[in-house]
């Protein structure tokens, strides 16, 4: 899972060395923290959140085929 956000988030940002994907297990559920540089966070959640929202639809399809579900923070 890690993989994937790391993967997506930095084919999008300027500045893909400063990309840190960190993940939280939860008994129901896996929380992915993605820090970007400050000036990345615009082009991760797009207008009006319709990039971020294709990156939490991509992700949550994958780990839906492994019966998790996964949360998708993104801060800068």
């Amino acid at each position: 899972m890690k993989e994937l956000v790391e993967y997506l988030v930095c084919a999008l940002v300027e500045h893909p060395d400063a990309v840190q994907v960190s993940l939280t297990n939860d008994e129901n559920a896996v929380t992915c923290h993605v820090v970007v540089h400050a000036e990345d966070v615009g082009r991760i959640i797009g207008r009006q959140g319709r990039i971020a929202k294709a990156i939490r639809n991509v992700v949550s399809a994958a780990a839906y085929r492994q019966g998790k579900r996964v949360f998708v923070d993104i801060q800068s």
